[in-house]
C-alpha cells in the first residue's frame, strides 16, 4: 500500500470515537509513525489506540478537556517536549442541547461551544506552529460544517464560522511556508454528534476527510474540502 506521509506525526482531537477515530487509524495506515490520539480519559481511547497499532502506527493516548484551557496548554506543551507534530487535525467539537427559541440560549452554551470549537484549536494551533515551520512542513486541518439557518443551536453554527474565519487569517500568515491549512467539512453523519437521522454513515468521511493531510508541497493554504465529494478519490 502506498505510504505518502511516512515518518510523519499526527494529532487527532477527539479520536476516541466518530470522524476523530476514522481519520486517526486512516493516518495510521499511510504510513505516520506517531499518532496521538486524544479523548477525555485514556480508557475512551483504547480501542482507538489499538486500531492505530494494527495499521502499523505507534499510538500514544494524550487526554484533555478542552474545555478548560489550563487543559488546552497541558497538551501542547507535552506534544512540544517529543517534539510537536506534523500533522494537526482539529476534529474535536461539542454541540449544545437543541434550544426551540434564541431567548432559551444560555451563556454556558455560548462559552463552551466556543472554548472548544474554536479557541482549543487556536491555541493549539499557536502552540504548534513554530516545529512546523522550522522543519517547513506541516498540515493542519480544521474541521467545520455546513449548519446553516439552524437558530436552535445558533452557538455551534456561530463557532464553526468563526474557525473557518481563523482557518482564513491563518492561511494568509503561512503564505509562502509549506505550513498548509484546510477546512474538511465531512457531512451530516450519522455519529454522536450528528445524530440518527443525518445522511450519510460515519465511514463515508473516508477517503475523503484525509485528502487536506495529503495535500503536495507548495499547495494552496487556506482551500475548502468536502469529504462526500471526495468518495471516490484515490491514494
Amino acid at each position: 500500500m502506498n505510504k505518502p506521509l511516512e515518518g510523519r506525526t499526527a494529532l487527532v482531537t477527539g479520536s476516541s470515537r466518530g470522524v476523530g477515530r476514522l481519520v486517526a487509524g486512516g493516518l495510521a495506515g499511510l504510513g505516520c509513525k506517531t499518532v496521538y490520539c486524544h479523548g477525555r480519559s485514556e480508557a475512551g481511547c483504547a480501542l482507538v489506540a489499538r486500531e492505530i497499532e494494527a495499521a502499523g502506527a505507534r499510538a500514544v493516548i494524550v487526554t484533555a478537556e478542552l474545555s478548560v484551557p489550563e487543559e488546552v496548554d497541558r497538551l501542547a506543551q507535552r506534544l512540544l517536549a517529543s517534539g510537536g507534530v506534523d500533522i494537526l487535525y482539529n476534529n474535536a467539537a461539542v454541540m449544545h442541547p437543541w434550544r426551540e427559541r434564541v431567548s432559551e440560549i444560555t451563556m454556558e452554551d455560548w462559552t463552551w461551544s466556543f472554548q472548544v470549537n474554536v479557541f482549543a484549536p487556536a491555541r493549539l494551533t499557536a502552540a504548534l506552529l513554530a516545529p512546523m515551520l522550522e522543519r517547513n512542513w506541516g498540515r493542519i486541518v480544521n474541521l467545520t460544517s455546513g449548519i446553516d439557518k439552524t437558530p436552535q443551536l445558533a452557538c455551534y453554527g456561530a463557532s464553526k464560522h468563526a474557525l473557518d474565519k481563523w482557518n482564513d487569517d491563518l492561511s494568509a500568515a503561512l503564505a509562502g511556508t509549506n505550513v498548509i491549512t484546510s477546512l474538511l467539512d465531512p457531512g451530516w453523519l450519522r455519529t454522536d454528534l450528528g445524530g440518527p437521522a443525518a445522511d450519510n454513515e460515519p465511514e463515508t468521511v473516508l477517503p475523503g476527510a484525509l485528502v487536506p493531510a495529503l495535500l503536495p508541497d507548495g499547495s494552496e493554504s487556506g482551500r475548502f474540502f468536502r469529504a462526500q465529494e471526495l468518495r471516490d478519490f484515490r491514494i
